[in-house]
């Protein structure tokens, strides 16, 4: 098993790459600044994580028509069945197109907060024999804080890509980055991440 040393861990070539819930709807929310950085690094760490070989997975949150997934008690939820947003076949559920899914990638939708709830995530990487995950995505404090709590509770060997996630609160991205998901998973940058693929 080949490691490679990053500023914090080591991760193996046991390796997949979750880029999760960089749709139009979600990725539209955030400030256009925002949008066009979190694009690009997202774009240059897809790029080099295929250059190495890494499987790149994508997770998309997504509901049927009437939104039959959604009780009236989720209330984080019934705010996109009020909105009709995030409907399968709608533009505002497809992945955005900066960060596209090519052939050979997986796509993995779900009707919950996190990648692993109510999805086939799991069986995918075991029948892999996955047992790191590089990860990023939108809103940090939803599918990145569900997903970074889930799977470190599985044994995964996690690395959060800090500058390739974003939420709409700042702050709780801050507090999120620097001082919860460190006790968890290795924190690093796309700089970072990219230089560790590199060498």
């Amino acid at each position: 098993m080949k490691l490679i040393k990053t500023p914090s861990a080591f991760f193996s070539d046991m390796t997949a790459v979750l880029i999760m819930d960089y749709q139009n709807d979600i990725v539209g929310m955030l400030p256009e600044n925002v949008q066009t950085a979190l694009l690009e690094k997202a774009n240059a760490i897809l790029r080099k994580t295929r250059q190495a070989g890494l499987p790149v997975i994508y997770v998309v949150v997504q509901f049927r028509d009437g939104f039959p997934e959604i009780s009236p008690r989720n209330k984080l939820f019934s705010t996109f069945k009020e909105s009709g947003r995030l409907r399968e076949g709608t533009a505002g559920a497809e992945i955005h197109s900066r960060v596209a899914s090519q052939p050979g990638d997986l796509v993995i939708t779900k009707r919950r907060v996190g990648a692993f709830s109510s999805t086939e995530l799991e069986t995918i990487l075991r029948a892999k024999s996955i047992d790191t995950l590089i990860l990023f995505g939108v809103n940090t404090s939803g599918v990145v804080l569900s997903t970074v709590r889930w799977a470190a509770d599985m044994d995964y060997n996690l690395f959060v890509v800090s500058d390739a996630c974003a939420d709409r609160n700042e702050e709780v991205h801050k507090v999120l980055i620097e001082q919860v998901f460190p006790r968890q998973a290795a924190v690093l940058t796309t700089e970072e991440l990219i230089k560790a693929l590199e060498s």
